[in-house]
């Protein structure tokens, strides 16, 4: 028997169907859909067509997804707010997945060379600002401020997608594939953000691929405040800190003025009553909602699956070629490389 119902379950929440739902657009009872999910009954081929076309993918897609070597990563790392619903992140848990699942797929079909590899760390024998400081010296990347960091992740072999997440409380989200990771980040938050969820999900690849504390998420944010703004480099830097000077700052390295008046006082150059005078100032110009100069930062622009698209295209493949490479059922299904007149779909539900 197959081991399909995992993947249906995952599909469905991905597109924010119920199990009622996905049984009347496949045409079936609740109660056989919930045999199906639960590996109790095996569908017969008209049935796997008709629940590989509600969820976009191909048959093929299916068959590979549910053989035990492609099965689903249990855990994904996602930096959300507090505030954020449990459905809406299991959605975006779900759709991590479905991407992920795909972005194996066309591994099958295209061979990726990296010129790097995504390092793992011990998270209870490194530090996490040791690690951001080794990852940067596997990677060879120079000294100061990080540009264009995008390049370096996919130049560790990890897929990088930029979509509105429809959610302004979820900032990304990260799983490990096989061998390479994927990371997911929300093209809707200013260019700050962005840069700062890159890091944090790099520190959770990197830290926690196998083992984790019970402190993930302040380990990988004090692995991106080391990454993107080494204690060594911006320490002289972050001296009298003002918020005019804070925003030069954020200019040079990328980063909020948020994040480098806390970076300052966990480097020890800021006092307590100084950071509260400059979060008070920060909230009373309404910068703690949306802080001035994001857009004067260059933009991060992932470009792998770009590339691969146009290396495809170029050996002859249209459209509806491509999105089957990646398991898709047709153009408007394909979330990896969508037709470039045509943007990825925000999050619902």
């Amino acid at each position: 028997m197959s081991s399909i119902g995992e993947v249906i379950i995952t599909g469905r929440v991905a597109a924010g169907m119920t199990q009622e739902d996905m049984a009347n657009t496949v045409g079936v009872t609740q109660a056989a859909m919930s045999r199906y999910e639960n590996d109790l009954r095996e569908p017969d081929a008209d049935t796997v067509e008709r629940i590989a076309d509600a969820l976009g993918v191909t048959v093929r897609f299916l068959e590979r997804a549910s053989r035990p070597a492609a099965a689903l990563a249990v855990d994904a790392h996602m930096r959300r707010r507090a505030t954020a619903k449990p459905t809406v992140w299991r959605q975006m848990e779900a759709q991590l997945n479905m991407l992920r699942m795909h972005s194996d797929f066309l591994r099958e079909e295209v061979a990726l060379a990296a010129s790097f590899a995504m390092p793992g760390f011990d998270p209870f024998a490194v530090d996490p600002a040791d690690a951001a400081r080794m990852t940067r010296t596997q990677w060879q990347m120079p000294a100061g401020p990080v540009r264009s960091l995008v390049r370096w992740i996919e130049a560790a072999g990890s897929v990088v997608l930029m979509t509105d997440l429809g959610n302004q409380r979820v900032d990304g989200l990260s799983q490990w594939t096989a061998d390479h990771p994927v990371i997911v980040v929300n093209s809707a938050i200013p260019t700050d953000r962005i840069r700062w969820t890159l890091a944090h999900e790099i520190g959770h690849l990197v830290l926690h691929r196998e083992d984790a504390t019970d402190d993930v998420e302040r380990e990988a944010d004090a692995f991106a405040a080391e990454f993107l703004m080494p204690g060594l480099l911006i320490r002289p830097e972050l001296s009298n800190l003002t918020l005019g000077k804070a925003l030069d700052l954020k200019r040079q390295w990328g980063v909020s003025v948020a994040a480098l008046i806390q970076r300052a006082h966990q480097l020890g150059v800021l006092p307590d009553s100084r950071r509260t005078s400059l979060f008070k100032q920060l909230s009373a110009r309404g910068w703690r909602v949306r802080e001035p100069a994001s857009d004067e930062i260059a933009p991060e622009k992932p470009e792998l699956l770009d590339h691969i698209s146009a290396h495809l295209h170029g050996r002859g493949l249209d459209d509806g070629e491509l999105a089957h490479v990646a398991g898709y059922r047709s153009p408007d299904h394909n979330r990896l490389m969508p037709p470039r007149d045509r943007p990825l779909r925000a999050v619902t539900g």
